[in-house]
């Protein structure tokens, strides 16, 4: 007896690369209330500060050892209140996006029970993946922009603009502060590529969104602790965490790039790891949910 033909040669005008297509999915994540919360707690966040420094009475101009940080130039102009905002939200609070978008993609749709009615549609698996992943990439990286264009925003209305003052000492000229910053932006969002891949791929593994992004987070945060264990010594070079503030030194007089570069190489391994993880596992998975 003959085989009956594969359903999917037998469906007219079917294409896998037209199935969920990317604006569909975008849409159905913008408008769930956990990202506009994100999104409200990203944008008040350089408001929360400007409103702390105007009731302490600004930041100080310099420890106790007479070493100028990068807070205590906060009050300097506008970028240099982004470039505060930034230092202050890198090390957890831009954590939490990129875990809440990465994790709760595919663990959302399972805990939902829609999952199979989407594989049933039918959307390939590696397509759904594929369509989740990149919307899920968009909306954090849209997440690391908002926070530093509202502290721009905000900060040049509050201290006005004007050159960013280094740390380190001397400024950058007004027309070199925002390239500096988004180079800074930019490290900072394929640092965290490792979260979102570590997010995304316990995603694929639990039907619990609250897992998957508690996972993450908490991981991340095993990392920092790690990080801070000195007697590991050069073993803290290949944890991720250990790069994250690499980014400073796009703030300084002279354009350093090694540990940048070193920080993204380590990221975008461990990313493409977990990616890689989250893929395999997801083409074998009995979907139930």
């Amino acid at each position: 007896m003959t085989a009956p033909p594969p359903l999917l040669d037998a469906a007219p005008g079917y294409r896998a690369r037209h199935t969920l297509p990317l604006r569909v999915e975008a849409l159905r994540q913008l408008k769930r209330r956990r990202t506009l919360v994100m999104g409200a707690v990203l944008a008040a966040l350089p408001l929360v500060l400007i409103a702390a420094f105007a009731i302490g009475g600004g930041p100080d101009d310099e420890d106790g050892g007479g070493r100028v940080t990068l807070i205590d130039t906060a009050t300097a102009s506008g970028a240099n209140f982004a470039a505060t905002c930034l230092f202050v939200s890198a090390g957890f609070l831009l954590v939490v996006p990129v875990a809440l978008f990465c994790g709760d993609t595919v663990a959302a749709e399972a805990n939902w029970s829609s999952l199979r009615y989407l594989l049933a549609a039918p959307v390939p698996r590696a397509r759904l993946l594929w369509s989740k992943l990149a919307v899920a990439l968009g909306f954090s990286a849209a997440a690391m922009l908002l926070l530093p264009l509202v502290a721009l925003a905000t900060g040049t209305l509050a201290y006005g603009w004007g050159p960013l003052k280094l740390p380190a000492g001397g400024s950058l000229a007004a027309g070199d502060t925002l390239a500096r910053l988004g180079l800074a932006v930019a490290f900072i969002f394929v640092s965290q590529l490792v979260t979102a891949g570590l997010a995304f791929w316990l995603s694929t593994k639990t039907d619990a969104p609250l897992g998957a992004v508690g996972g993450a987070v908490g991981l991340t945060i095993i990392g920092n602790v790690l990080d801070a264990v000195t007697a590991l010594g050069s073993w803290r070079d290949v944890l991720p965490a250990h790069w994250q503030f690499a980014w400073i030194d796009a703030l300084q007089p002279q354009l350093e790039w090694s540990g940048m570069v070193k920080g993204a190489a380590v990221s975008v391994t461990y990313a493409l790891v977990f990616f890689a993880l989250a893929f395999r596992n997801f083409s074998r998975k009995d979907i139930v949910s």
